[in-house]
């Protein structure tokens, strides 16, 4: 539903150079609406000229496209239409080349004091879509080539300066991109368009740039660093991380393929290790650490040990935990504190299952979202955990995609579950019944793998349906997609 404000408000803007001539006389009160309502009817003409003109210090995407009393789509959650982004940049720009309007105390008496610009927080879901929706590497793009354009265009001779804007983005960089980036960077130094940086995604990025770009970003800014793809190893990340440390404010960690195997050392290993962990402890503020794919058997207790202050979200896909790490994790200051945890690809069957339930038991008061793909969860480790999983009352997300789990028990966890009200998602593997031949134990691979048999798989997916419609539980989503945007991430929960 929409208010009568916000129907007028798009009647105003139908005829754009109308609009655009009226927004003198319109209060200041009414520019966010305007904002967002532009925003979603691609009315760019209209956008720039309220970028132009914006009187509030702060211009904010997450402020001003969330859900609001006046209209409930949250275009947060959308891809952003390429149009209507690149049409806030050429606001901006057109705003930073008329510095005598900015300098003037008053336009059509009205103060102009825009100081920030911040663009975070748009939807990073990493589909392709149809192309006149922006992907995060294309924002990167656009805010780049703005930040060069404007520092080979600002003008040299007298005259006011304009008044600098600080424009906050999240940027994504790799091999293809980093020099493009790496100008920009540069180019925002002493321009009056400063480039900041929130959250910093590199992938498949040699260390040297890695380097390069973390020194070029404001310390007071970055909230994120995310590491993909680069198999860095334990020496190519001790390079890395005292570049990452400098950032005190930093609250994610995010990274991939640190290998420090106790079982198979070697004195270079050792040290590096150590570097890194004594590197890990200057973090003041870090809540989120990402791990996947590093292989941290018997050395979980080295790494949480040295961190400051308890994580709320700690990511360990595919990290060969063994059940010391699990108990360690357990009785570690993080555990009451998490609100996220991801253990995919750990094996928790067999030893590993009793620790893992007390990991639960001790993280149950506060966990919201748990990720338990490929851990070769059969019923029977299921029915044995169901206890204490079903003790998460504030659980939102739970996901179980390859486990060898049966219809029957999937049915005992819908069952289960009931007690969590707050349970809004379930991703649950195909259940082994709907195969043909399957090997047992299954591999993980197999399940991935495998064919399915569509029908039996029907009438599984009605059959859950139902027992949810029996239960008063319809809100509640069961489903087999990994690839939806179902993930929570931390900043969100």
């Amino acid at each position: 539903m929409h208010t009568l404000v916000f129907l007028s408000t798009r009647q105003v803007l139908q005829c754009q150079p109308t609009a655009c001539q009226a927004l003198p006389l319109l209060p200041r009160e009414l520019f966010p609406l305007l904002f967002k309502v532009a925003f979603m009817d691609k009315k760019t003409v209209v956008l720039r000229e309220l970028v132009h003109t914006w009187p509030f210090p702060l211009l904010s995407f997450q402020q001003l496209l969330q859900e609001c009393a006046h209209c409930s789509r949250a275009l947060l959650q959308e891809r952003p239409s390429t149009e209507s982004v690149q049409a806030v940049i050429l606001g901006l720009t057109t705003r930073l080349h008329a510095p005598g309007a900015e300098a003037s105390p008053q336009l059509h008496g009205r103060k102009h004091t825009l100081r920030v610009l911040d663009m975070t927080g748009l939807l990073d879901d990493g589909v392709e879509q149809d192309p006149g929706t922006m992907s995060m590497w294309d924002c990167t793009a656009a805010v780049a080539r703005t930040c060069i354009a404007q520092q080979q265009g600002s003008p040299a001779g007298p005259g006011p300066a304009p008044v600098p804007v600080e424009v906050r983005v999240d940027l994504r960089v790799n091999r293809a991109s980093y020099a493009f980036l790496r100008e920009a960077l540069r180019s925002s130094v002493g321009s009056p368009l400063r480039l900041c940086c929130r959250d910093l995604r590199a992938e498949d990025l040699p260390m040297r740039n890695t380097v390069a770009l973390l020194q070029l970003l404001d310390a007071g800014c970055l909230r994120r660093v995310d590491l993909r793809f680069n198999n860095l190893g334990l020496r190519g990340l001790s390079v890395i991380i005292p570049h990452v440390a400098r950032f005190q404010r930093l609250a994610s960690l995010r990274l991939h393929y640190v290998h420090g195997d106790s079982r198979q050392p070697s004195v270079d290993g050792e040290d590096n290790f150590r570097y890194f962990l004594a590197q890990m402890g200057r973090f003041a503020g870090l809540r989120e650490l990402s791990m996947g794919s590093s292989l941290l058997s018997g050395r979980l207790d080295q790494l949480l040990s040295t961190l400051q202050s308890p994580l709320e979200s700690l990511e360990l896909a595919f990290c060969a935990l063994l059940p010391e790490d699990l108990r360690f994790l357990a009785r570690s200051p993080h555990a009451v504190h998490l609100k996220k945890l991801d253990l995919s690809g750990n094996d928790l069957s067999g030893g590993q299952l009793e620790p893992f339930q007390g990991l639960l038991q001790a993280a149950a008061a506060t966990l919201l979202h748990l990720e338990l793909t490929e851990c070769q969860l059969a019923d029977s480790h299921l029915l044995a955990a169901l206890p204490v999983l079903t003790r998460c009352v504030h659980l939102r997300y739970l996901g179980l995609y390859g486990n060898p789990l049966s219809m029957a028990g999937l049915k005992e966890l819908l069952r289960d579950s009931a007690a969590q009200a707050e349970l809004r998602t379930v991703v649950h593997p195909f259940p082994v019944d709907c195969y043909e031949g399957l090997p047992w134990p299954p591999p993980a691979s197999v399940l991935l793998e495998a064919s399915i048999n569509e029908e039996k798989f029907a009438r599984v997916e009605a059959e859950l349906h139902q027992l949810l419609l029996a239960s008063g539980r319809a809100h509640v989503l069961w489903t087999t997609d990994i690839y939806g945007r179902l993930a929570a991430d931390y900043f969100s929960l």
